[in-house]
């Protein structure tokens, strides 16, 4: 936890705070799209919430709120504990208030005591009355009553800095606030208007509240939930129409996915269009900022193909785009916002690893395992935490060098402590990133993963679509929308590395793989899975027979591809050790197209495992290789050249596009 979450944890994420801050600046009756972060478990979804926090809190009502937490986190509770935070007292404006809201909780809260509908309209009053100072006696005002219910769902998102925290105790500090002047009388007025309320008469229209909560079915109780968020927004246009009074409200709903997540974000969505569609009214001055770990079951296929939305990723979020594509006004779709958090690039890891020496001056020395750490994390901002703490914890050598690289190579099996928990990291990531797979869809999933397209795996490996389907629900591949579904490389890694500890599991799936694919003769896709079997002379005997019938570049390709296949290395030794354990037996006495493109082959393979090489050591043996292949072919030699010289030269490319 630091001082300040802005640098570290949004890092290539600006377009969210500046989005939030347009939204912030709208006149009130502006209408403001529900912006919704998707990404997988450990995107940085929390780090968003904790930054929002961080900048706009101080002068802006904020509330956050949790809905993945333990507990269940019905509508009316998510609503009190909102509307409780987003009363915070601000220097420049007067406190908020939501008396409609509170009334109508109040009003279905208890069970009214009457034998008739008349009896309970003279009582109602008087009881409500005794309900309210009965919570004011106890919790000081009656909005902080659900904290007793529901206080869970207000923690701190994860990563959240000091700042935020300050700011977010601030707005949960109790404190005795009664409803201001005539508590009950112009807010049963509105709830005798209602359209979803039969009754006209303001007060048996709450006797007709409490009636659906308590006697009713689950058309009234959704009836119920609908009208009290219908208050609270009503509530928060009646604060803006006065004097200084904020122009925008800030609501940070973090892990929305879930089942009560989903529900209220369906509630707040259908709330805002019956008002400011289908009754004509302003639109309320709400800025939504959601975040989810699972596609939404309301966008229909999680293809997206018949979904009106386009996703965004974050540094393209600004408002001007969400007005030009939104769907038209006639679907409540036309609300959302969605946006696809994207990985860190090599540079926002490098700064993240430069922010975190401020707090933790200890891993100074190892700044310059940036590329590394982006090569193997592929840049999803929670792994990379976990590395860096790793690395903190750990007795990694500082100086760069071969025992760097053999203390790297078994970085998943290092221990990383959290609090009194001490796991390997490779178990607390995937403990984290498949929460809530069992521990035979997990080993499943392992196998599954050594297939680079994971709609193989799971066809030839898995019983039925439902693995893949929830794979690809939680924004755990790499490009959803690609044709070629891939999952997130970080993941795929902790995988195939829990499968390298099962020898017999591993070589029984690369073959099953391998010889799916020579069926189908797609020979280069075989060649891979021959290669992670360790069948070296028969991938070989494939590319030297390749070299001299195809263009140059085209071999490189195959050649590339081929050797990105995963590999089951020895524990010990750096990557000239693997290398020279994959060595023939008995070397060729004279340099041929066969012998070079044998080491060719085995110095990429361990080149392109950044726990192989976290070093990337192997890039002059590999620029002296392809120079000696264009000698021994005689036409088409500049792309051997140019491979040659990326090699001597190798930079690491930004992104996680780039090859290993």
């Amino acid at each position: 936890m630091g001082e300040s979450g802005m640098g570290v944890g949004l890092r290539g994420r600006s377009g969210i705070i500046s989005l939030a801050e347009e939204c912030l600046r709208l006149p009130p009756e502006a209408e403001r799209p529900v912006i919704t972060l998707l990404g997988p478990r450990g995107s940085g979804a929390s780090e968003a919430h904790s930054a929002l926090m961080e900048r706009f809190g101080p002068e802006n009502p904020f509330a956050y709120v949790n809905l993945g937490g333990e507990q269940s986190l019905l509508p009316r509770y998510a609503l009190a504990l909102l509307a409780r935070q987003l009363e915070r007292k601000l220097p420049r404006f007067r406190r908020s208030h939501f008396p409609r809201l509170t009334l109508g909780l109040l009003a279905s809260d208890h069970q009214l005591r009457m034998t008739s509908l008349a009896e309970g309209r003279r009582t109602i009053r008087r009881e409500l009355d005794a309900f309210q100072e009965q919570a004011e006696a106890r919790y000081g005002d009656y909005l902080a009553a659900f904290f007793e219910v529901a206080g869970g769902a207000v923690g701190a998102p994860d990563g959240a800095s000091t700042a935020a925290l300050a700011l977010l105790r601030d707005a949960l500090r109790r404190g005795r606030r009664r409803l201001p002047g005539r508590k009950f009388t112009g807010s049963a007025t509105w709830y005798g208007g209602h359209r979803l309320l039969r009754s006209r008469d303001p007060w048996e229209a709450l006797v007709e509240l409490n009636l659906w909560r308590h006697e009713g079915d689950a058309h009234d109780l959704e009836r119920l939930d609908r009208v009290l968020f219908s208050a609270f927004l009503e509530d928060l246009r009646g604060n803006v129409a006065h004097s200084f009074m904020p122009r925008s409200y800030l609501l940070l709903l973090d892990n929305s996915h879930t089942e009560y997540g989903r529900r209220f974000l369906d509630l707040l969505i259908r709330s805002r269009h019956d008002d400011a569609v289908v009754a004509g009214t302003v639109c309320d001055p709400l800025t939504v900022v959601a975040s989810s770990n699972r596609w939404l079951p309301r966008w229909g296929p999680a293809t997206g193909d018949q979904w009106p939305w386009q996703l965004r990723g974050p540094d393209r979020a600004s408002l001007a785009d969400w007005q030009e594509h939104r769907p038209p006004r006639d679907s409540d779709d036309t609300w959302w916002y969605p946006l696809r958090l994207r990985d860190l690039n090599l540079d926002e890891v490098r700064i993240r690893m430069e922010l975190e020496l401020r707090h933790h001056p200890d891993l100074a020395p190892f700044t310059r395992l940036a590329p590394f750490v982006h090569r193997l994390t592929a840049g999803l901002p929670r792994a990379v935490s976990q590395v860096l703490e790793v690395f903190r914890q750990s007795d990694l050598p500082a100086e760069d060098g071969f025992e760097q690289d053999r203390w790297l190579r078994t970085l998943p099996d290092r221990a990383l402590r959290g609090g009194e928990d001490t796991r390997p990291l490779a178990e607390a990531a995937l403990g984290h990133l498949l929460k809530g797979f069992d521990a035979a869809q997990r080993a499943t999933l392992a196998e599954c993963a050594a297939a680079r397209d994971l709609s193989v795996g799971t066809r030839l490996l898995a019983s039925g679509d439902s693995l893949f389907g929830e794979i690809r629900d939680r924004w755990l591949l790499l490009s959803p929308g690609t044709v070629t579904p891939v999952l997130h490389p970080w993941l795929r890694r902790l995988l195939l590395w829990r499968l390298a500890g099962r020898p017999e599991d591993w070589d029984a799936v690369h073959e099953l793989l391998a010889e799916h694919f020579r069926a189908e003769g797609r020979t280069v896709q075989e060649m891979y899975h021959r290669l992670a079997a360790e069948r070296i002379d028969e991938v070989t005997g494939y590319l030297v027979a390749r070299f001299p019938v195809v263009p140059a570049a085209q071999w490189i390709s195959e050649f590339n591809l081929v050797t990105a296949a995963p590999g089951r290395f020895p524990a010990a030794g750096g990557p000239l050790d693997l290398l020279a354990g994959l060595a023939p037996e008995e070397p060729p006495e004279a340099v041929t197209a066969a012998s070079v493109i044998r080491e060719l082959i085995t110095a990429r393979w361990v080149w392109s495992d950044p726990l192989a090489d976290p070093g990337r050591r192997l890039g002059d043996v590999l620029a002296d290789g392809f120079n000696q292949l264009s000698r021994l072919r005689r036409n088409d030699i500049v792309a051997l050249f140019n491979e040659a010289e990326r090699y001597r030269h190798w930079r690491h490319p930004l992104t996680a596009a780039g090859e290993g």
